[in-house]
This record gives structure tokens, sequence and C-alpha cells, in this order.
């Protein structure tokens, strides 16, 4: 047999994998389901310690903390750590969805709730499925990633429409001029009021004003049942 019909055969064990990723899921959703209306956090995990976006994703998550809202992050170093880091020293609660991978991503230690996760799929519900808002910090092909997703799932009415922030107007504003100039009027891929479906701002008190006046009792909201992944009629 040729060494490339080799490689297009299913491995033997493959169709137990569908056992790891459900184990995944029920985790994910045991540990999530009691934690109340969060905000996720995006950004870069190369982010470091002394630059201006880590110090601003620490108060952010302090912020959000002191306003009863639970910050969720990749649970890695960077961004992720500095939004963690905010709400565990303001005394909230603090969840980091590790993934595992071969480098650069190892969990920080300013997280309360902490699960890991080998599958993006699996660890992005997750993101989505808990939370009422979610801030995007600068960040690589990861947040870039889970930011487009999520614009995905409130555009086509999958989730529950969440206010979205990208936080840094010098390093999303060629993005969003793309979207606009060239998604929007040049190959109309877009409508125009998906250009609303997202804030960005370089204040953190701007962001969390956008998060608390659509929510402003995080505690009580919980009580309502949110949809995610809507059933079609």
């Amino acid at each position: 047999m040729k060494r490339n019909q080799l490689m297009a055969m299913p491995s033997t064990d493959e169709p137990w994998r569908i056992f790891r990723i459900m184990s995944e899921f029920v985790d994910g959703f045991d540990a999530m389901s009691g934690i109340g209306p969060a905000v996720s956090v995006f950004g870069s995990a190369r982010t470091k310690p002394d630059e201006p976006a880590y110090l601003q994703a620490v108060e952010l998550g302090k912020k959000l903390a002191e306003n009863g809202f639970p910050v969720v992050t990749g649970g890695g170093p960077g961004i992720m750590e500095a939004a963690n880091k905010g709400a565990f020293e303001a005394g909230g609660t603090s969840v980091g969805l590790n993934i595992v991978l071969p480098y650069e991503q190892k969990p920080n230690p300013y997280v309360n709730i902490g699960l890991h996760f080998d599958y993006f799929f699996a660890r992005k519900v997750m993101f989505v499925k808990y939370a009422v808002a979610v801030v995007c910090f600068p960040g690589g092909f990861g947040t870039l990633d889970e930011l487009f997703e999520t614009l995905t799932l409130i555009q086509t009415e999958r989730t529950t429409p969440s206010p979205l922030v990208l936080f840094g107007s010098e390093f999303w504003g060629p993005l969003v001029e793309w979207t606009q100039k060239g998604l929007m009027e040049k190959y109309k891929t877009i409508s125009p009021e998906d250009m609303n479906l997202f804030k960005v701002t370089d204040s953190i008190d701007e962001s969390i004003e956008f998060i608390v006046e659509r929510y402003p009792k995080a505690g009580l909201l919980w009580e309502q049942p949110r949809r995610f992944f809507k059933r079609n009629p």
C-alpha cells in the first residue's frame, strides 16, 4: 500500500475521539453553568507585564469584578493573565479556559476556576455561551479567530446579542476601516448595520459603562434563561 493511501486511512481509535470531545463539553458546562453572567476577555499571550495593554487589562478585570461580572479568559499569559489578575485581586470570579499547546500557553496563577481543553472549538463555546459581553485587546491569529467567530454568532443571531468592545483604536482602527471600506462599501459582503455590532474605544471606563448600561444587575440577569445556538423554527 502506498504511503499516501496509508495517510488517508482513518485511525482505528478515531470513533472514540467523540467521547474525549464530549468530556470537554460536560466538564465545561458543569464548571461554567453556575458562574453567573460573565465577560470574556481576549488578547495576546505575548503582551508583557510592563506594556500599557497589560496594565489596562488588569484595570479592566478589576472594574468588571467590582461590578459583579466574572472574568473569563483563555487562562494563559499576556492579556489573559492581566484580566485574570485584576479580577482575582479584586476578589471576583476569575476563570481560565486553558488550551493545551506545545508552546506559549501555560496557565496563569490568577484563576479560581480553571479548565483545560484539547479542542479549540469546545473552548470557544465556553467563551461565548456564558458571556454577556466580550472585550478584545490587541492580539494575534487566536484573538482574531475568537473575535470573528463571536461577531458571526451575533450577526447570524445564533447567540444573544452582546456588547463587543475592541479595545485599542490604534490596533483595531485599520481592521475596522478595511471592514467598512472593503467588506461593506466595495464588496457588499456585510450590511451597514453590521458595523454597529462592536464598539472601538481606548477607555477602560467607557468599556465598563458600555457593558454595565446594558447589564446593570449582573447577578439578577442570570435568573432569566439565555438563548445560545437558537433552534430554527
